[in-house]
């Protein structure tokens, strides 16, 4: 049956983060005091596609709960365009799945060259990226075959949580109810089946969040792309109530990425605006917005804001594959899609 390995991963999750609380953690917090001593004034982070998505996650951490400024490095400047910035007292933090890509190994050979403290995040602990960097944190997620990443995606944010609450002081106990958490909504696959059956015929979609969760938004998006070929677009609440607003018409399907918290109730005004232009609006998160929406997955106690986008991506990830068994493609094999894509 076409889709087996990526079903088989995403179940795989909740092991996954087990392993790394129990596992992960320590060497995370190893390597944090390290870090820690060397007083970064900066933090930069290094990726590509969904490990980029993983690394906006750990900007929002850094500038709220670690309380320095952070930012996206543009790996091109350095592989392209030749760059060579100065990196003295800055924090390079490089997330990457396979750790093979030359444009994430190569930047982080010039920071480290230019003075920078640097990190890899991979599952791949003998890989380029991890040789290169001073300190390595493995996800800990295991072999992934499917094309389109789930338990990596997972894995890298929760490692990414634990280093930067432990470069904060913080022991991340407040995380250990995922693993459970995460059984409990992958539990709920048969409503999601359902929800993809409204989207067998979507040609556009547009996949909206605030604040920690619009990167769950941004590798929602992508997903629904890599797996069902559906022109997804992902947009800040925020932005999206700017020009993007205007593609908006009745029946447009969107997807609101709003569990409990500041960050999503934010999005009240959006989704009044979505209401009010006939949007077809699945609201996933808090029942208090989901009633915004035509459509709803409500979801309850999934714990602090900033730990939610570990969880919110897993019936969305559910929801990808299930819509690419409607449209007859086989999500673990994308059209012209590769696990490992190379490029400077």
């Amino acid at each position: 049956m076409n889709g087996e390995i990526m079903a088989a991963e995403i179940k795989e999750q909740p092991a996954v983060l087990d392993r790394i609380l129990r596992d992960g953690r320590p060497r995370a917090q190893e390597a944090a005091r390290s870090v820690r001593a060397r007083r970064p004034r900066f933090v930069l982070f290094v990726a590509r596609g969904t490990s980029d998505h993983a690394a906006l996650y750990a900007k929002y951490l850094v500038e709220t709960r670690l309380g320095l400024p952070a930012g996206l490095a543009s790996p091109s400047t350095m592989t392209v365009y030749d760059a060579r910035p100065d990196l003295r007292d800055v924090l390079v933090v490089a997330v990457s799945q396979s750790g093979a890509s030359p444009d994430i190994v190569e930047p982080v050979n010039r920071a480290r060259a230019a003075g920078a403290v640097t990190v890899a995040v991979t599952n791949s602990a003998d890989s380029p990226l991890a040789n290169a960097a001073e300190f390595h944190l493995d996800v800990l997620a295991g072999p992934e075959r499917a094309v389109a990443a789930t338990k990596t995606y997972t894995a890298e944010l929760l490692t990414l949580f634990c280093f930067i609450e432990a470069l904060a002081g913080r022991n991340s106990e407040e995380a250990a109810a995922l693993p459970e958490c995460a059984t409990m909504l992958l539990g709920r696959e048969e409503e999601v089946a359902r929800l993809a059956v409204r989207y067998r015929f979507a040609e556009q979609m547009v996949v909206t969040a605030r604040g920690y969760n619009y990167p769950t938004a941004r590798e929602s998006a992508l997903k629904l792309m890599e797996t069902s070929y559906v022109v997804a677009h992902a947009f800040s609440g925020a932005d999206l109530l700017h020009g993007p607003m205007a593609m908006i018409d009745r029946g447009f399907p969107v997807i609101a990425v709003a569990p409990e918290g500041p960050g999503s109730a934010s999005l009240t005004p959006v989704l009044e605006r979505l209401r009010d232009l006939g949007a077809d609006t699945l609201v996933l998160g808090d029942p208090a917005l989901v009633r915004l929406g035509r459509v709803g997955f409500p979801v309850q106690e999934l714990g602090p804001e900033w730990l939610t986008p570990i969880l919110a991506i897993l019936p969305i990830q559910q929801l990808a594959w299930h819509l690419a068994r409607e449209r007859a493609s086989d999500p673990d094999r994308p059209r012209g899609l590769n696990k490992v894509t190379e490029t400077w």
